[in-house]
């Protein structure tokens, strides 16, 4: 071991800790105990390696990770393990969420040597930080098909010893066809509505029509997929657009991936049938599903899909915000050492907590059963644990029960808040309380969308507060923005989906309130993007600012996983910014997006679902929204009621204010300068692809305008 100091923990035996005790990350600091000579990512770590000689073993995930539990208990802890590791390695830990820069090219790796990836990630690396040997989880010992961390450091320690400069070549090797897949080609031709009926046809095929989603087993929420479909849906009227969407977040809000007693989505389903979640909960999922939901809501008007958002945000509000503000990024899946004990309930303790009567209410809707309600995952059998899940809607429920859909609701509500408040003196699962800028970014988002459609004011303070504290904690000197922030310290140079998300934020604030410094702060932060990310030789962002920390390779993401990808979010808010400000550069720009990665997102479009949104919102017809009124009054209220109640998806929305002489958005959208209301009523101005109707005061002529599509008369020149 070397340069392990001691210091007493908590009154505790004086313990040895790494070089990560002065990190902020929590997934970094879980492993500050760990008999591993751990390093932070930085100098200090690779002068080391290359000083000794030494290979580098970077180990990457993530604080909620339950397989990097495992593996930290299992060969992270044990002191043979740690010892063979300190004597074979520099060892580097990296947080994933604090360092996606990092992650995403030593992921590539791992899916490009072997095919798949995940976390924990495990990379063994020359000190010039070059990639031989990629995999993610490994037991203490070798299992059948699945080499031991034992055996591996001391297959390392060897062929490191021996034959050094094969691995080496083998180094450069990968290094170089890594270089080459990131390569981005030559433009390609526009994308169009066929690559759209691609990706639809592509998900379509796909469909599980039994349960929903686009896969068999395991099946995780990509939200922006059933974002896409919507956009598809009011584009074609193809119902079987709507109809899978529909199916999906009936099936996923009533299946055990929701958590029915204390809200909010769980992490991904490991069946087929939404019931046996992974139990994490993460702020990304929240935000994208919330929008989802809200999305579906105004496009067929049911309750049931504003009422799953309502129920998104009161979990984020009360389980996953700071006081300051902020969100929090995740609660782990573990707690006391088992995943998902503290989400699962026997009959006995159903039983124990309500009455007889409810107890049997209880056990009808949510399937509670004596011997369990599902097989755990890891032991393959029943263990006398339930999952709180629905098969029925309510009103099929109720309809059995003979009563009434309120009455249902009505005593489910009292029975949850019964079983919420037994549950909530339980150990808790871990929080990671850190913050970052990008998915507080889709939070914001999220929540000033849900408080225009869903009409609540506090959801839109919770998001102008979020984005008031990104301004006080998360910005720099400069005006530059940072990645993370936890215990008053901000950090780590942001990425390009820091900028995206936030911008993204900052445009829904603005159509939420028409607070101009909304949209100023927009522009000048979508400036700023340009100016550090923007491939100045070619086309698109680039993951990391031009004077970043120089990594192995410099990459452009496009790839729309569990988050849509920054290129895919900044296409579209760069559209949505060039219709509000009359920039046609801006949506140049974006074009440009779309043809850079047209050849990648035409050969696999399912895979570019939120990319597709932009390319469809820049196909048009896309509306321009000018309401001239004052903002007090009741007709410009109503006005602005019945638009934020329509799906029309492609649109941007500007409010003109007639009670201020010369109102501050005239600056920055000068093309309204001239605009006036009619008779001193609330006057609705709308432009579809670049051509305008003569400004109306009515509001069916208002949605008859922004609402058609297929067969709408506006489409053709007069």
């Amino acid at each position: 071991m070397v340069n392990l100091s001691e210091q007493s923990l908590n009154g505790r035996e004086k313990v040895r800790q790494n070089k990560l005790r002065g990190e902020k990350s929590p997934y970094l600091l879980q492993h500050v105990d760990n008999p591993v000579d751990w390093y932070p990512w930085g100098k200090e770590a690779f002068d080391r390696s290359r000083k000794q000689n030494k290979p580098i073993f970077l180990s990457i995930g993530y604080s909620t990770c339950h397989w990097c539990h495992v593996m930290e208990h299992e060969s992270f802890e044990d002191e043979e393990v740690a010892s063979l590791m300190n004597e074979t390695f520099v060892c580097i830990k990296v947080d994933r969420e604090e360092r996606p820069d990092i992650d995403n090219i030593y992921m590539s790796v791992c899916q490009m040597m072997t095919g798949s990836g995940g976390w924990p990630l495990t990379i063994l690396m020359t000190p010039e930080r070059k990639p031989f040997f990629a995999g993610t989880y490994f037991p203490r010992t070798s299992r059948i098909g699945r080499i031991g961390m034992v055996e591996l450091v001391r297959r390392v320690q060897e062929l490191w010893k021996e034959q050094q400069q094969d691995l080496l070549n083998s180094a450069d090797k990968i290094t170089g066809a890594l270089r080459q897949n990131v390569k981005v080609g030559s433009k390609g031709e526009k994308l169009d509505e066929a690559v759209l009926k691609k990706c639809y046809n592509q998900l379509a095929g796909s469909f599980d029509e039994n349960y929903g989603g686009f896969s068999i087993m395991p099946k995780f929420p990509t939200a922006h997929n059933f974002i896409f479909l919507l956009h598809y849906w009011k584009r074609t009227g193809d119902d079987k657009a709507l109809e899978m969407v529909e199916k999906t977040l009936r099936a996923m809000r009533r299946g055990g991936i929701f958590d029915h007693i204390g809200f909010g989505f769980h992490r991904y389903s490991t069946d087929q049938e939404w019931l046996v979640p992974h139990f994490e909960k993460m702020l990304y999922d929240q935000a994208l599903l919330a929008m989802a939901y809200l999305d579906t809501y105004q496009a067929t008007g049911k309750k049931e899909y504003a009422e799953t958002a309502r129920e998104i945000f009161t979990y984020v509000l009360r389980d996953l915000t700071s006081p300051e503000g902020g969100f929090y990024s995740a609660e782990d899946a573990d707690s006391e050492g088992e995943e998902g004990k503290f989400y699962l309930w026997t009959e006995k303790e159903i039983r124990k907590v309500l009455g007889r009567e409810e107890a049997e209410l209880a056990a009808q809707v949510f399937h509670i059963k004596k011997e369990g309600n599902f097989v755990g995952e890891s032991t393959g059998r029943k263990n006398a644990m339930n999952i709180p899940h629905q098969q029925e809607s309510w009103e099929e429920m109720a309809e059995q029960l003979k009563i009434s859909k309120k009455e249902l609701r009505d005593r489910w509500d009292e029975i949850r808040e019964k079983l919420f408040a037994v549950r909530k003196k339980r150990i808790h699962p871990y929080k990671d309380d850190k913050i970052l800028a990008d998915w507080n970014g889709l939070m914001i988002a999220a929540l000033a969308k849900g408080g225009r459609i869903l009409e609540e004011p506090v959801y839109v303070q919770a998001a102008e507060k979020a984005m008031s504290f990104i301004h006080k904690r998360m910005v720099q000197s400069d005006g530059r923005l940072w990645h993370r922030y936890r215990q008053a310290e901000a950090g780590i140079t942001a990425h390009l989906d820091d900028y995206a998300f936030v911008l993204w934020g900052l445009l829904e604030l603005y159509e939420s309130t028409f607070k101009v410094d909304y949209l100023r702060n927009a522009i000048e932060l979508n400036r700023d993007m340009i100016e550090l990310y923007w491939d100045r030789h070619g086309s698109g962002f680039f993951f990391t600012a031009h004077d970043s920390e120089k990594l192995l390779i410099r990459h452009k993401d496009i790839y729309d996983g569990a988050v849509p990808s920054g290129n895919s979010v900044a296409m579209l808010n760069l559209l949505r910014l060039g219709r509000l400000t009359a920039n046609v550069d801006l949506e140049s720009r974006a074009g440009e997006i779309g043809r850079i990665f047209g050849p990648q997102v035409s050969r696999s479009p399912s895979a570019h679902t939120q990319l597709l949104v932009a390319v469809d919102f820049g196909l048009g017809p896309t509306y321009e929204v000018v309401i001239v009124g004052n903002p007090a009054r009741q007709d410009t209220k109503n006005m602005l009621k019945t638009l934020r109640g329509t799906y029309i998806p492609n649109k941007v929305v500007l409010l003109r204010p007639i009670d201020v002489e010369a109102p501050e958005i005239v600056r920055l959208a000068k093309f309204i300068q001239n605009y006036r209301s009619i008779e001193g009523k609330a006057t609705a101005y709308v432009c579809q692809n670049y051509r305008c109707r003569a400004p109306t005061t009515e509001i069916a002529e208002l949605l008859e305008f922004s609402g058609k599509t297929k067969g709408d008369p506006f489409l053709s020149d007069p």
